[in-house]
């Protein structure tokens, strides 16, 4: 029998990776994607815990579910409606509490078990937890990818963190670090690279702790991967200053398969923030790590986390974090007000900083880091970039691709295909993003 499912991803790239993968496993169960929740026998929510702002989003959108399954059972059809993800885990049977309507509770770890949920629920008539850490390998227990027709991919290679920051609930949600073997993700790579897969971007929350039981280290993994027939780059996130170790380092520099961006949070540029954070880095640590990286890959794109208003940060430690931006030279950046989060030690601190004065401080960042992102956009400008192509862009004879920087590249072009790569004359640049012509296929 044919079933609808709606996958809803909010968060980080692994969610997506996630959602991608709870489709395989409900695909031999008979349910078919829908983009329409309306139309869906099962609603599923991928959820994100690491704001504040981010599991109330949840809540609001479980509120517009509870409405829409009272409509599909008054016309006679039914709609499991479940929570997955890091809310998922964090707040387990407190989601039944505060959204009846729900039907299914699993965590991150725990979606390979879904149809013994499904399952469970159907034979009761019962809400389902799920938010144990299993024993097994969810990988283990995973259907093979399908075929997505993108010619990019994500690919969880590590899951979990041993840093224990005192803002994030990572390590509560998704437990401790965990690498797959190697063999298991050359498969998965693999397979990827048959279905017209390009480009693969590995995952983790700590991805460069990556570390398989025989050794293997992320930089030794990508060279494996650089060598499968098909996958023509490799990009990697999210990474910690922390195990950026010098195999990793002298990799940008020698493999041509691995694109010249990085993604490293830094958080702050204050050593005292950065100590009661417990990020076990200093703020001249990461300046000096950076430029180690640029010495093996000059023309590297770097990109950063940044938390604005951590307790008890002075006016003096926010300007070390705007002084350290300066110095390093950022061509992208992700910065938040720090948004405290039940169960972490900094949510216990006394010194909050003020709503207000956390806002004109995330402001007064997020405009040097658009300044920017600007300069390095614009330094694009006349140069030859190779494109790869993904799909069509907005406007008519119009593709779309990414540099190897991660920029969306709009190029005018009819007679592009998807995963092709092309060296692209950069003309123009949009507020995120390049535009400009193709001239010879790479």
């Amino acid at each position: 029998m044919s079933r609808k499912v709606f996958v809803k991803t909010y968060g980080c790239q692994m969610n997506v990776y996630d959602s991608q993968r709870i489709g395989d496993v409900l695909a031999p169960l008979g349910y078919a994607e829908t983009l329409e929740p309306q139309d869906a026998d099962l609603v599923i929510l991928n959820t994100c815990h690491i704001r504040e702002k981010a599991a109330e989003k949840v809540y609001s959108e479980l509120g517009r579910l509870k409405r829409m399954k009272r409509l599909r059972h008054e016309a006679g059809a039914e709609m499991l409606v479940a929570v997955a993800g890091c809310v998922a885990q964090a707040e387990g049977a407190e989601i039944l509490r505060r959204a009846p309507s729900v039907d299914l509770v699993f965590g991150p770890q725990s979606y390979h078990r879904l149809p013994d949920i499904l399952a469970r629920q159907a034979a009761t008539g019962r809400a389902v937890v799920e938010t144990e850490f299993p024993a097994e390998d969810k990988f283990d227990r995973l259907a093979p990818r399908r075929a997505s027709g993108n010619v990019t991919a994500f690919l969880t290679v590590q899951e979990g963190c041993d840093k224990f920051c005192t803002f994030c609930v990572v390590p509560y949600t998704r437990g401790a670090e965990f690498s797959r073997p190697v063999a298991k993700i050359e498969a998965e790579a693999r397979t990827l690279a048959e279905s017209g897969v390009r480009e693969v971007t590995l995952l983790g929350q700590n991805v460069n702790a990556y570390r398989d039981a025989d050794g293997t280290s992320l930089a030794q993994l990508v060279a494996r991967l650089s060598r499968i027939e098909g996958i023509e780059r490799l990009r990697y996130m999210t990474s910690h200053p922390r195990d950026m170790d010098d195999g990793l380092i002298e990799a940008h520099g020698l493999n041509p398969k691995l694109m010249p961006f990085l993604h490293l949070p830094v958080q702050s540029g204050s050593d005292a923030v950065l100590k009661a954070m417990n990020r076990g880095h200093t703020a001249q640590h990461y300046i000096r790590l950076i430029e180690c990286i640029r010495k093996a890959r000059p023309d590297l794109a770097l990109s950063g986390d940044f938390i604005v208003g951590f307790p008890g940060e002075t006016g003096a430690q926010f300007r070390a974090t705007l002084d350290l931006v300066r110095e390093v030279g950022f061509a992208s950046g992700f910065s938040f007000k720090y948004s405290p989060r039940p169960g972490t030690p900094a949510a216990d601190s006394a010194n909050q900083v003020p709503e207000d004065v956390k806002l004109a401080r995330l402001h007064e960042l997020q405009a040097l880091l658009h300044e920017q992102q600007t300069q390095f956009n614009r330094a694009c400008v006349s140069r030859i970039l190779p494109v790869l192509i993904e799909k069509p862009g907005r406007r008519d004879g119009q593709m779309m691709g990414r540099s190897p920087y991660l920029q969306p590249v709009h190029l005018a072009a009819e007679n592009l295909v998807a995963g092709e790569i092309v060296d692209a004359h950069i003309t123009g640049v949009g507020t995120n993003s390049l535009s400009g012509h193709y001239g010879i296929a790479a």
